[in-house]
């Protein structure tokens, strides 16, 4: 913050800001503009800061301190505690190795120079002691090589506002391969002194005043070796920095504010409930960790704590510090931060407002997106997809991209939805905002960013990607257990688990995630989130069967698959029995049409430069694979599928008709009366088009951001794109 700030009766006399020096703790007490002083030096022109999101850390050789079970012992004397392979392969992030991935990314930053690493929340599992302990250990030691740490909390850490010891996992791996479920101590299984259940408070959830006891040197508390660092609530004598007022500053009390279920409390209070026409209820005090920090000279670094716990029915005024009377924050992000943390956009506009007086390079990160993050595809998405598929209830509303613009705040970085992407929103009072995704080190397309400002009005921002991660196949003996243990077994519950052991052969860390998430999508999103005539034509056909089907004409219909079984691998087992018309054609007609379509499909493919013949290399497999993938990592997963298979993809993006009918339903169904081709050419259209909608994004590898001209421009001249 400036050391020359106006008086608080000069702010209301501008009538920029509001709120100056209230003693109300729910209200910024920094709002004040600075003046016009002339703006000091610049941070170095190169000062890098890299940003590390989702690393979701989990301590593989922690410490469960309990007498009933250690782990897997290991050859050099230490102990797995690891979850199992097939735990890994139905969530949408990896709980083991990204522990190497994690130090292997922190190795390639402190190579290139980088001394300042953020981290836009969820930088453990859950914030279970052992993790929290195991990632404090590895950040002091990187400290000691001369690295700053500064934290901004996720959605996991805190995953409650308030120490849950209920909590658990049940598919910790043990030496037989087997799972076993370890919880903390005050687990309804560990009050019943089930036989079955690992008891240990190493596995509780802690909240905020334990993670802030713990984790305060990584930005959440001021250092002396910072020139300036304040939270939404801080007052300094004479508006002047002081240190030792600023570790005053830094304690729970003095960072706390009310929430009700309703909105903002405190002095926010009062307009809410005016606006809502009642009062509001089930009001609590719970901690902000947000905080601003230089730590060089120049460089304000805006960490932005964008959890919001709503209180829930369950909620006990009398308990109010009992976890589960609050909503997780998962899904709300910045659509409740601008309803129920309003003294946080209160002070983005003053931190924003003073980063421009004082020309400061103000680098602004969350855990959430500040808008759109699927390149404007979640509206078609819900359309094709089943509901809440690909978890577009964390998509923030229109509404809020234009209130987070509105601050002032010109560029962010979010995290949470361990996806790769880049976007901007632009208002007609001129206010311009990106929304930089910084993609997860536990998934596909693991990656860190590197972000620079080449001027207050231009951003560098450089996408490296972890393809290459020491000690990553370390722990592969444990799942060759695991997986011999389920080959095995005849228990049904163990027969659903199996997993294809072939991931245990690759050779890198990047093909390592590449199939771990073709897994994934095997094992639980084609399930979760494809309709099943959709589900069963993406995992039956091959990309020259698609191309192929999108060309044909028939009034062959799904109920007559059977009887010409031959032709394509479909059937009408995910349809509704209809009633036949009166004038069928015959089953074998389809094989007379497929033959015509393949001949359209065939000139289709030469058109490009292709044959149709190579389209069969598209394996079902592969295109799940290769959607879903770009879902989450867009622009990198097109540049591991190199330029046949992308050239390929645009071929079968083009080739729909211009226009589809929907299938009849029956119900919820479609009949089995609708023509073979109508269901797939109508679906996957759409589909195709959302692929090559997140494949044809806002750059997100190498690219700068033009603040002044308002832009993305991509600065990586060998991408590859479906446009």
């Amino acid at each position: 913050m400036s050391r020359f700030l106006l008086s608080c009766a000069s702010a209301a006399a501008l009538a920029l800001l509001s709120g100056c020096g209230s003693d109300d703790p729910s209200t910024p007490a920094q709002t004040t503009p600075v003046v016009q002083q002339p703006a000091p030096p610049a941070a170095e022109p190169n000062t890098s800061v890299a940003f590390m999101s989702d690393v979701h850390f989990h301590n593989v050789y922690g410490d469960f301190k309990s007498p009933q079970f250690a782990g897997i012992p290991t050859k050099d004397g230490k102990n797995a505690t690891i979850r199992t392979m097939y735990a890994q392969l139905t969530s949408t992030r990896l709980f083991n190795e990204n522990y190497f991935a994690f130090r292997a990314a922190l190795d390639d930053a402190h190579a290139k120079g980088i001394r300042l690493v953020a981290f836009p929340g969820d930088y453990s599992d859950d914030a279970q002691p052992m993790n929290i302990d195991g990632i404090a250990e590895v950040l002091k030691e990187y400290q000691a090589k001369g690295m700053r740490f500064f934290l901004a909390p996720g959605n996991h850490d805190p995953n409650e506002p308030f120490d849950d010891l209920e909590a658990g996992k049940n598919d910790f791996l043990t030496k037989e391969g087997k799972e076993q479920k370890v919880y903390a101590t005050s687990n309804a299984a560990c009050l019943a002194k089930d036989p079955s259940v690992v008891c240990t408070d190493q596995l509780m959830e802690q909240g905020y005043e334990k993670l802030m006891a713990k984790l305060g040197d990584f930005g959440f508390n001021p250092n002396k070796a910072d020139l300036h660092w304040e939270t939404p609530f801080s007052k300094y004598t004479n508006n002047k920095y002081s240190y030792d007022e600023a570790v005053a500053q830094s304690t729970v009390a003095k960072r706390e504010f009310e929430i009700c279920a309703e909105g903002s409390g405190g002095s926010y209070k009062a307009a809410g409930e005016a606006k809502l026409g009642k009062a509001y209820t089930k009001c609590a005090t719970m901690m902000d960790a947000s905080y601003l920090v230089e730590p060089v000279k120049g460089l304000w670094l805006l960490a932005i704590d964008a959890n919001v716990f709503v209180p829930n029915a369950k909620f006990d005024p009398a308990n109010p510090k009992k976890f589960s009377g609050y909503d997780g924050a998962g899904n709300a992000g910045w659509n409740k931060v601008l309803t129920h943390k309003m003294h946080l956009v209160d002070w983005i506009k003053s931190v924003s407002a003073r980063a421009k007086a004082e020309g400061k390079q103000l680098m602004a990160y969350s855990h959430y997106p500040t808008m759109d993050f699927y390149a404007n595809q979640t509206e078609a998405m819900k359309a094709a997809f089943k509901p809440g598929a690909f978890q577009t209830a964390r998509v923030p509303d229109a509404a809020t991209a234009a209130g987070v613009a509105a601050t002032g705040l010109r560029w962010h970085v979010g995290g949470h939805m361990h996806f790769n992407g880049t976007n901007d929103y632009a208002d007609a009072n001129g206010n311009y905002l990106v929304n930089v995704q910084s993609p997860s080190l536990a998934v596909y397309g693991a990656a860190y960013k590197i972000i620079s400002y080449k001027d207050l009005d231009t951003v560098d921002v450089q996408t490296v990607a972890l393809n290459s991660v020491a000690r990553f196949n370390e722990l592969f003996p444990y799942y060759q257990v695991e997986n011999d243990y389920l080959k095995g077994s005849t228990l049904a519950a163990d027969i659903a688990k199996r997993w294809d052991r072939s991931i245990l052969d690759t050779r890198s860390y990047g093909d390592y995630t590449r199939q771990y998430f073709g897994e994934l999508s095997r094992l639980r999103f084609m399930d979760e989130y494809w309709p099943c005539e959709m589900k069963e034509a993406a995992m039956a056909l091959n990309g020259r069967q698609m191309l192929i089907l999108s060309q044909l004409q028939t009034r062959v219909t799904l109920a007559q698959l059977k009887d010409n079984p031959s032709v394509l691998p479909l059937t009408a087992s995910c349809a509704a029995a209809g009633t036949a018309s009166s004038m069928p054609v015959a089953a074998a007609q389809l094989t007379t049409d497929w033959a015509e379509a393949t001949a359209r499909a065939e000139k289709l493919a030469s058109a490009a430069g292709l044959s149709l013949d190579s389209f069969a290399k598209i394996t079902p497999y592969d295109f799940y694979g290769d959607f879903h993938r770009t879902v989450y990592a867009g622009e990198l997963a097109l540049r591991d599928m190199g330029q046949e298979r992308v050239s390929q993809y645009k071929v079968l993006m083009a080739a729909f008709p211009a226009t589809t009918t929907a299938p009849v339903k029956i119900g919820d169904k479609p009949s089995d009366q609708n023509p073979v081709h109508l269901a797939f050419q109508h679906q996957f259209k759409q589909v195709f088009a959302i692929f090559k909608g997140l494949g044809s994004a806002k750059p997100s590898d190498r690219f700068t951001i033009d603040l002044k001209g308002k832009k993305i421009n991509n600065a990586n001249g060998a991408g590859l794109s479906f446009n």
